[in-house]
């Protein structure tokens, strides 16, 4: 490889070391996770409620070649449900576990019919308890009651009504705390429905009464608005939302995502569409985001490998955490597209400070063959994200560095042609201001 400098024949041997094609034992010898199956009984622990259920369900749905895998997380959500009241989840469990756990985890009638008569008891005794608060035109009492409305049917797994009353209690509201309450009730169940449009509504509703929140909800809200721009595919914003996600988070959301989340989609996102000033600035430097970095130490390392242009290393965690990411609900649908994005900066990185760069190297560093590599550089090139040419017999990348001397006077001349015609222009409004030209035409008329 050549460098741009003649004189900076150390920096060349680092960057190579650093890129993972050579150097002492100390430089090759970085720590690489193992490939290790998803713990599926420590991942669970980190949430609750709903969202722990539905999770454990699609992990289940999503390694069903592997059966024990499988089961585990269908065990476990058939006795996470069991906690709650959501008959119709239960139903759904037992179908999918057809009889394989034995007769402890089949069909349980009694239950739900007992459940399923509570409900019913339940909603009876609630709908009186609103009737007479409406009669009495109490506003509290009634958001109140369609706050328990709300709860119930999220209880029950009915989703639709349990957004439809969290969202009247907007009208009995009296003050800014019971708005922002529920506004994070409807934010919660729309994660659940999926529906983030409402999503982004109601946190901008929330946020426009900073008085009212605390800075454990201010977190929540960013963790939320994060989730609603990765869904619509705005890495960049998610990840400046993630950033943003304060330390007060904790625990405190957990009905919805972990705080190895946040690290995990934060980083990701950050690493696809950020700049190296960014990643510096805004995530190794940012004191509040390494709290949670520290709970993922293997995304901490490959966003340090990435800034240190340790690709091979980088990749080797990315590829070493893909199996597991690929069961996160939220993030499976946008892993690929991270991942290229992520392999395409590393790619266009290790190019940029040099004139000329061998493939056989680079490809050692990337860990592929010399054939692959070019139809990336190639795709790379002709997107004008890499400046160079290819010399596919020598297998040689030549940079194409742009004239400064030549386009800083394109410049200049630029500037001048420019300044030329505005004066001209200025000069003949004067004149014809002088003449009273636009005035004659007036009076003609």
């Amino acid at each position: 490889m050549e460098s741009d400098d003649e004189t900076s024949g150390p920096m060349i041997d680092d960057e190579i070391y650093a890129n993972g094609v050579d150097g002492d034992d100390e430089k090759r010898s970085r720590p690489i996770i193992s490939s290790e199956q998803l713990d599926i009984e420590a991942y669970a622990s980190l949430y609750s409620g709903r969202t722990k259920i539905i999770r454990l369900l699609f992990i289940a749905e999503r390694s069903q070649s592997n059966q024990a895998m499988e089961l585990e997380a269908l065990r476990m959500a058939y006795d996470e449900i069991k906690k709650g009241e959501n008959t119709q989840l239960h139903r759904e469990v037992v179908q999918k576990i057809g009889g394989r756990l034995g007769p402890e985890y089949g069909m349980d009638v009694a239950w739900c019919d007992a459940v399923d008569r509570r409900a019913e008891q339940k909603k009876e005794k609630l709908e009186n308890e609103l009737n007479a608060y409406r009669t009495n035109l109490i506003k509290e009492s009634i958001r109140m009651g369609y706050n328990d409305f709300g709860d119930f049917y999220y209880a029950h797994g009915q989703l639709g009504d349990a957004f439809k009353n969290y969202v009247r209690t907007r009208d009995y509201c009296t003050t800014s705390k019971h708005i922002v309450h529920m506004c994070m009730s409807s934010t919660l169940v729309s994660i659940e429905m999926g529906q983030f449009t409402h999503v982004t509504s109601y946190i901008t509703k929330a946020e426009q009464i900073p008085e009212a929140l605390d800075p454990v909800t201010v977190a929540k809200l960013r963790c939320a608005a994060g989730l609603a721009q990765l869904e619509s595919k705005k890495y960049k914003l998610a990840a400046r939302k993630f950033l943003e996600t304060g330390p007060e988070l904790g625990n405190h959301y957990n009905e919805v995502i972990a705080p190895q989340d946040v690290a995990t989609y934060g980083g990701l996102c950050a690493l696809a569409t950020f700049d190296r000033m960014e990643l510096k600035n805004k995530v190794i430097d940012n004191l509040n985001f390494r709290n949670f970095l520290e709970l993922v130490p293997e995304v901490r390392e490959l966003i340090n490998d990435f800034y240190t242009s340790h690709y091979a290393s980088c990749l080797d965690y990315l590829g070493n955490l893909k199996a597991n990411l690929l069961l996160d609900i939220h993030l499976h649908d946008h892993l690929e597209t991270l991942y290229g994005q992520i392999r395409h900066k590393a790619l266009i990185q290790y190019t940029h400070p040099f004139v000329s760069v061998d493939l056989n190297m680079m490809a050692n560093a990337f860990k592929t063959d010399v054939a692959g590599l070019e139809k990336e550089l190639e795709a790379l090139i002709t997107d004008n994200q890499v400046q160079a040419r290819i010399d596919s017999h020598n297998k040689i990348l030549y940079a194409r560095h742009a004239d400064q001397r030549n386009a800083t006077f394109q410049r200049v001349l630029q500037t001048g042609n420019e300044f030329d015609r505005d004066v001209k222009s200025m000069l003949l409004r004067v004149n014809l201001i002088k003449h009273e030209y636009n005035l004659r035409a007036a009076r003609k008329h």
